[in-house]
């Protein structure tokens, strides 16, 4: 809580589409090509071109607005936003602006300060992306219209976040929803998801709100927090010395940590919108709706509530494995192999991340198939194998695509059960380590872990630790 002034904050979130073709034309949006290599006469703006929409952008949206408990709007239009720049070779953005797909929908966070918390979404609606400046040298710039025509869903928020934490919430809730839905990849290096904040500041219990101002270039969790904090002392600093707090878009340079003025903020009626005359009015009928409601993933919050109440595992376990959909995917597929849900969240958090961490891969890629990993569990299951042994199994299925009993076979690490030969292994560390032996019959608990590793190392790894454990306090009381 700021101690000066009550903190407004309202986002707006541009998320960039997963569709293989743009939102009016055919052209591909692959990130990376050559600069104007996927163009036409429609993302071009040339006189005559008129725009088809894309389909899959609509359930896209509709996915979106569903996901974030909007209303799905019967009716929609697409209007025509002007303004002049260089990389809009129209002239204007197609968007919506009266008559928006989505509206009054709500994405509710978990904040230290509150608790679980309520943030409204104003609308969602469709539009096309700008082209990309290119600036070389500083004296000269140029014009890459590959982004152009880029499907995007503008989600804006109502200004319900009250500190630059309230805002990370809202976004990694937001985030994490539209990648589990496939609508987007979320990489925001590469602007698959990107925001502006609005900043503003009042005294406390004041009800109007203050003059706002809009911050721009943010690329990352830790740069938005980090504007937004910059910001808002900025404004309080400003205010506390006699000043006002202009209603301007301000860029935020990351090397520097501080924002910096770059226009005067618009308002709608500057844009001139008026719908658009080469599209038609969007209707979106019930059965539609239904339809790609029917097709909607369980979403974090379901997963995150049904792992904890229908397979027990323990909060955050379950936070870490719903986090990705991908990874929950690999989960539960192990877990309907296997049947042991904390065992297998135990592997899935612990060798399986981390490798996946260690090869920089996503988990799509594991070469450890979740049959191959319950192939494993197995072996430890029937004490063919020890907890330890079967890390060096994973390593080794990880390297050869092999099955856990292939690599067992042939690498000879099956577990040693055999009472007799265990026990003659013990009879030996006890006769080299005496001393520490008669500290263990005296009370020193602890020493039981150092007698039943150095079995496990005289043994090669091999020797069940359980039986290294009985036999050993068999002969404790047998003294």
């Amino acid at each position: 809580m700021n101690p000066r002034y009550e903190v407004v904050i309202g986002l707006e979130v541009h998320v960039q589409l997963t569709t293989k073709t743009k939102i009016f034309c055919s052209c591909s949006k692959d990130f990376g090509q050559q600069p104007n290599s996927q163009t036409c006469p429609v993302c071009l703006g040339l006189p005559g071109a008129l725009p088809v929409l894309n389909k899959q952008v609509v359930e896209d949206a509709i996915k979106a607005g569903l996901a974030t408990n909007c209303q799905i709007a019967p009716r929609s239009i697409f209007a025509r936003k002007n303004y002049f720049y260089p990389d809009l070779p129209k002239g204007y953005q197609i968007s919506q602006f009266e008559l928006p797909i989505c509206e009054h929908g709500c994405l509710k966070i978990e904040t230290e300060e509150d608790g679980l918390k309520k943030i409204g979404i104003t609308r969602i609606h469709m539009e096309e992306d700008a082209g990309k400046l290119l600036h070389s040298d500083g004296s000269s710039s140029s014009v890459d219209l590959n982004r152009a025509c880029t499907p995007l869903l503008e989600i804006v928020s109502e200004p319900d976040m009250r500190s630059a934490d309230d805002a990370i919430a809202y976004l990694k809730q937001l985030h994490q929803t539209v990648v589990y839905l496939g609508v987007c990849d979320g990489n925001m290096e590469e602007g698959s998801f990107r925001c502006d904040a609005n900043v503003s500041i009042r005294p406390w219990g004041q009800v109007e709100l203050g003059t706002r101002a809009e911050l721009k270039n943010l690329n990352s969790f830790r740069l938005i927090k980090q504007a937004i904090e910059y910001e808002v002392e900025r404004q309080a600093d400003l205010i506390d010395e006699g000043g006002k707090v202009v209603q301007e878009t301000r860029l935020f340079d990351a090397d520097s940590g501080t924002t910096r003025s770059m226009r005067g903020k618009e308002e709608a009626h500057d844009y001139r919108y008026f719908p658009d005359p080469d599209l038609v009015p969007l209707v979106v009928s019930d059965d539609w709706i239904a339809a790609v409601r029917d097709g909607l993933p369980e979403l974090p919050a379901a997963k995150l509530a049904r792992y904890q109440e229908e397979l027990g595992l323990p909060a955050y376990d379950a936070g870490v494995i719903s986090a990705e959909r991908e990874v929950a995917e690999y989960f539960e597929a192990l877990v309907a192999l296997h049947g042991n849900a904390k065992l297998c969240a135990n592997w899935v958090m612990g060798d399986v991340l981390r490798s996946l961490n260690e090869k920089a891969i996503p988990v799509t890629e594991c070469p450890v198939s979740p049959e191959q990993l319950a192939g494993v569990l197995r072996r430890i299951d029937d004490n063919t194998i020890s907890g330890k042994i079967a890390k060096t199994v994973f390593d080794e299925i990880w390297q050869t695509g092999k099955t856990a009993d292939q690599v067992i076979d042939e690498k000879g690490l099956k577990q040693v059960s055999d009472t007799g030969a265990i026990e003659a292994i013990l009879d030996e560390v006890i006769a080299a380590n005496q001393g520490q032996f008669e500290e263990l019959k005296g009370g020193k608990e602890k020493l039981v872990g150092f007698f039943v590793g150095q079995v496990m190392k005289a043994s090669k790894g091999k020797a069940n630790p359980g039986m290294v454990n009985q036999l050993l306090q068999k002969k404790l009381s047998a003294e």
